[in-house]
């Protein structure tokens, strides 16, 4: 992988009472995940989301801030996102083809809604994807009376790669993604038509 997209890891939800569960765990893979990506000189983007007045994660609020410490430079990045995927109205498609990037891998949360959402678009782009599957996270869905009962967060996390179809790798681990720097491509990365 040259690049490594580390979706809202944030401190709304992976410290305190609204931390996914098993969020040691994800912290720890997504930390080992960006100082495995730092050691081999491959492109790191840190996603933020801006929650809505109110929310957890809205700017500028404790919970809004990214929890993993970032080395601003040339090859990694702080980029804001208004929705959950991480290309819509954002500035990650244009600095993923500067750096010439061709292959990624997105870990963080939430993993049905922003990590799905940015990996799928990843995948209509025409890049290649890994989504380890031990470094996303996300909520349980509770119980809905006439609709099923509770859903553990592990199993939702399971479905939301397996959603993403053959296309995606969601099978390797964290410890199995290798990192290298992006070499500078003479085109960019082959383009698909989303469906």
């Amino acid at each position: 992988m040259d690049a490594l997209v580390v979706v809202d890891v944030q401190s709304a939800f992976v410290t305190g009472d609204g931390a996914v569960p098993a969020a040691d765990r994800l912290v720890d893979r997504t930390a080992d995940l960006i100082a495995r990506a730092r050691r081999e000189g491959a492109f790191i983007a840190h996603l933020q989301n801006d929650g809505p007045p109110g929310a957890e994660d809205e700017p500028h609020t404790p919970g809004w801030e990214l929890h993993h410490p970032v080395e601003p430079g040339p090859a990694e990045v702080v980029i804001r996102k208004p929705h959950d995927d991480g290309f819509q109205e954002t500035r990650l498609e244009a600095v993923l083809t500067d750096a010439g990037i061709r292959a990624i891998a997105v870990c963080g949360v939430m993993s049905e809604m922003c990590v799905q959402a940015t990996a799928r678009t990843a995948l209509a782009l025409g890049y290649r994807v890994v989504v380890p599957h031990d470094a996303h996270a996300t909520q349980d869905i509770p119980a809905a009376p006439g609709i099923g009962g509770a859903v553990p967060a592990a199993t939702v996390s399971r479905v939301a790669a397996y959603a993403l179809g053959s296309d995606a790798e969601t099978t390797v681990t964290a410890a199995g993604v290798a990192f290298t720097a992006p070499r500078r491509p003479s085109a960019p990365p082959p383009r698909r038509t989303a469906p």
